[in-house]
């Protein structure tokens, strides 16, 4: 089974200084049937203005992956971690028993384009940490990067979770496979471009809950990004 979630159909709220859309309910926004998927929690895609963000706050018990598409993102918490991420880059923070931070653009002329998603944690008081890494196009280009999982493998941010993020970059024409073990599900978010996801089409913002399915097969109608989570 797959459920497309579009993405005109997300929350969408406009502070000014921050454009951003939530696929699942977050803040302000409230929708009983769209609280999340398995483990994931919030998805949100975000623009924020030159010279602004937000300001140091806190967060508790929760696995928080953040990529940059375009501009930059200057991080600073309470860990003492001070770092500037760019197109390409994910950063990880574990909240576990409580941190705080900011995030801001440092650009006086250019937004920021993010996603932030938060995944629930395998289990609540982890103790706080902090990753950041960059994955080149040509990791991606044409086949799944795993940026995230528990194990870490191939270099990936650790997450506490049964949980896998992957990426890819597909060409126009493109196409990729995933398969999908007995019991396990997976979210696809289209970060970039138009794609076919099995018999259904989707485009830049939209989401796709897959459950009971063998496997994902996407061809690209365009370039095109794609965010793939491999949930228990």
């Amino acid at each position: 089974m797959i459920r497309l979630r579009k993405s005109s159909d997300r929350g969408h709220l406009n502070h000014g200084w921050l454009d951003t859309r939530h696929t699942f309910s977050f803040g302000d926004y409230y929708d009983p049937d769209n609280m999340g998927f398995r483990s994931l929690r919030v998805m949100n895609e975000d623009f924020v203005q030159a010279g602004q963000g937000f300001g140091m706050h806190p967060h508790r018990d929760m696995e928080i992956v953040t990529y940059v598409l375009e501009g930059a993102l200057e991080h600073r918490d309470s860990m003492g971690n001070g770092s500037i991420l760019r197109p390409g880059e994910f950063q990880r923070m574990t909240a576990g028993t409580g941190i705080r931070h900011s995030e801001f653009n440092p650009s006086v002329t250019e937004p920021v384009h993010l996603y932030q998603i938060w995944l629930l944690p395998e289990r609540n008081g982890l103790t706080p940490g902090y990753e950041q890494k960059a994955f080149s196009e040509k990791e991606q280009q044409g086949r799944w990067r795993v940026v995230a999982s528990r194990d870490a493998e191939d270099g990936a941010l650790k997450i506490n979770q049964d949980a896998k993020v992957l990426l890819t970059r597909l060409d126009r024409g493109g196409s990729l496979v995933r398969e999908i073990p007995k019991g396990r599900h997976a979210w696809l978010q289209v970060l970039r471009g138009k794609v076919k996801v099995n018999d259904h089409s989707g485009a830049a913002g939209d989401g796709f809950a897959v459950s009971d399915e063998s496997s994902l097969a996407v061809t690209a109608d365009e370039a095109s990004e794609l965010m793939l989570f491999d949930l228990a």
